[in-house]
């Protein structure tokens, strides 16, 4: 069962990347390669003019990949902070007289537990998509 949950948080972060990709970063990503190919076309310029120029063109791509990236880690931060808590939870109320019996309930009360974090985090998705897009489109990258 919380396979299946993992599995879901998976399959969301790919489908929610391939689409910032294909929406956003790919055009980006296009124009940086056009952009370094005309540096590279300058036959005037000098080594480091042409290496300064292309730097100039990623810096823009950069800072969208790198913000892409920095919102991503936060969401599986907040992931994995869920799951701790489900830990901590289910770790208070074992102690060394526990049962299997009880050990088992636990079990499963952290497998519920966490797969509500992985459904929580996976509804949150659409959001920050938007707020990407938003980032995108308002110039902020």
């Amino acid at each position: 069962m919380a396979e299946q949950a993992q599995s879901r948080v998976q399959s969301a972060m790919k489908e929610f990347i391939n689409e910032i990709d294909r929406s956003k970063l790919r055009g980006l990503q296009r124009g940086m390669h056009l952009c370094a190919a005309d540096c590279h076309g300058d036959s005037m310029s000098s080594m480091d003019e042409v290496h300064r120029c292309v730097e100039r063109c990623q810096a823009h791509t950069q800072k969208a990949q790198q913000y892409v990236q920095s919102e991503l880690e936060r969401f599986q931060e907040s992931l994995s902070r869920c799951v701790l808590q489900c830990q901590d939870e289910v770790k208070d109320k074992v102690g060394p007289n526990t049962s299997e019996g009880e050990i088992s309930k636990y079990r499963r009360e952290f497998e519920t537990c966490a797969i509500s974090c992985c459904d929580k985090n996976i509804q949150k998705l659409p959001n920050l998509m938007i707020k990407l897009k938003a980032a995108f489109e308002s110039g902020a990258l």
